[in-house]
């Protein structure tokens, strides 16, 4: 992932958030569904926008940082 990448990530991640809770909040009323049995889907969004944040910005894996010569010595 790049930058933008993780800007979009940071821009959707409370949007996301809210859908989800409101999706929740209507099987909660609108179904035999409970809040109370729906409520970890919301730990593993936010497991899910963890890992990709941490995933986000980063360089892939083998590539050294820019600005280092051979051997990692400037």
């Amino acid at each position: 992932m790049n930058a933008n990448d993780a800007n979009l990530l940071r821009a959707v991640r409370w949007p996301v958030t809210l859908i989800t809770l409101g999706t929740l909040f209507a099987l909660n009323n609108f179904t035999d569904y409970g809040f109370h049995q729906t409520w970890p889907v919301l730990l593993i969004e936010f497991g899910m926008m963890s890992l990709l944040g941490r995933t986000a910005g980063r360089p892939p894996a083998g590539v050294p940082p820019s600005g280092t010569g051979a051997g990692g010595v400037r």
